[in-house]
């Protein structure tokens, strides 16, 4: 098991550092086409940046095979791997809609969104543990895998909305359009922020042991990063290290949340320091210095790639996220509707993208409106996967 785990381990970070490195090739095509050998070039890089990504896709599918027979049980039953597994639909959904479009610079905004995916999975605990009771079922990979393959096709959904915006948006002066579209790229910056912060603590080997109370018995948990928010009533065992500034509040629930709030914390510092450097070194916002690298982008089939995936990935939703969902909530508790937070904002969600659907076919909301509904679409996805799992108490909290 120990031999399988290591392999599995090595095969994600490959297909980590593969696709890193297809993003580059991707980021190379870009350029303008006003020469014929510039365009066979950028039409070389393309087919090597692709087949990275194809190449990293195989090695993450080794990754999940491998990991699968390690635990016995499909690893899609905690944050670790349902995130790992995320960013590998990801890939997987740019992979097949860049065969339909030939579109290179979906690459370099698609396979960044997948590394941060596999980059956040590592903030919470990589071991292979049992499976609680309710998990102890086909149904876990059935409703998992259908409900991550249809939020990693929403996913391409949205970065091609973002690009049309980054693209069709006026950055001549200050508007509310450049400004929100400026906190959208600000908000990606805190991921980023996540993982340098993340990368150079781990580098350094840092760790600081906490003792808390967690529903009345004594557990710890080691913080990877100097702790600005302790957990609630927690205790500092570990000599040498920063004390913390404060208690992560007590209304703040989930496994570990002290340290995954600690992490937020860094994250929005770290972050904001990035996006502030690059600001100074550019003097301008960060979707100006973007916008002229995509003049030679088509909005029309930016727009169609954004609808397309919505049409795509929002009946896979229904089906996963609310048909299987159900059918296993009645297996698991008896009810197939609870109220609980994970469901109720999963039908906030297919809400949102059934109104996206009817604003789009019945009232013509096209191009930046339709960019806009599917920028809005992930941020609602995002916000599920983040704050409803780690801070909202409910029946998923054990994920």
């Amino acid at each position: 098991m120990d031999s399988l785990v290591s392999i599995s381990s090595t095969l994600l970070y490959t297909a980590f550092v593969l696709y890193l490195v297809a993003t580059f090739f991707f980021g190379a095509t870009i350029r303008d086409k006003r020469t014929t050998d510039l365009k066979n070039k950028k039409n070389i890089a393309g087919n090597i940046g692709i087949t990275l990504s194809i190449i990293g896709f195989i090695a993450q599918l080794g990754y999940f095979i491998t990991r699968w027979v390690a635990g016995g049980h499909a690893p899609l039953g905690n944050l670790f791997e349902f995130m790992t597994f995320l960013g590998m639909c990801i890939v997987l959904a740019f992979i097949i809609i860049y065969f339909i479009y030939k579109l290179n610079v979906l690459g370099l905004f698609a396979l960044p969104f997948a590394l941060i995916m596999i980059a956040y999975a590592s903030m919470f605990p990589t071991e292979i543990s049992p499976l609680v009771p309710s998990l102890q079922s086909h149904w876990l990979w059935i409703h998992v895998s259908t409900v991550s393959l249809a939020q990693g096709i929403l996913a391409i959904s949205f970065v091609a909305g973002l690009i049309y915006l980054i693209r069709q948006i006026d950055q001549s002066a200050t508007s509310k359009r450049t400004t929100w579209l400026e906190i959208v790229l600000y908000t990606v910056f805190l991921f980023i922020g996540f993982i340098v912060i993340t990368t150079v603590f781990n580098l350094m080997d840092y760790n600081a042991t906490f003792e808390y109370v967690e529903q009345n018995n004594e557990v710890t948990t080691d913080y990877h990063l100097p702790a600005i928010a302790a957990p609630y009533e927690g205790e500092l065992v570990t000599d040498d290290v920063m004390q913390p500034l404060f208690e992560t509040p007590s209304w703040m629930q989930g496994q570990d949340a002290g340290r995954q709030f600690n992490t937020v914390i860094w994250s929005v510092i770290t972050g904001s320091i990035i996006y502030g450097l690059l600001r100074l070194i550019l003097r301008k916002r960060i979707g100006a210095a973007i916008q002229p690298k995509l003049k030679n982008t088509k909005a029309d089939l930016l727009d169609e790639v954004n609808y397309r995936a919505v049409a795509i990935g929002f009946p896979v939703f229904t089906l996963g996220g609310l048909i299987f969902a159900a059918i296993w909530a009645q297996i698991a508790w008896d009810r197939f509707w609870g109220w609980d937070p994970k469901e109720v904002w999963a039908l906030i969600t297919w809400f949102f993208y059934a109104a996206f659907l009817h604003l789009r076919l019945s009232r013509g909301w096209h191009g930046e409106k339709s960019a806009w509904l599917a920028v809005i679409g992930f941020a609602i996805i995002m916000f599920n996967l983040i704050v409803v799992n780690l801070v909202l108490a409910g029946l998923h909290s054990y994920a």
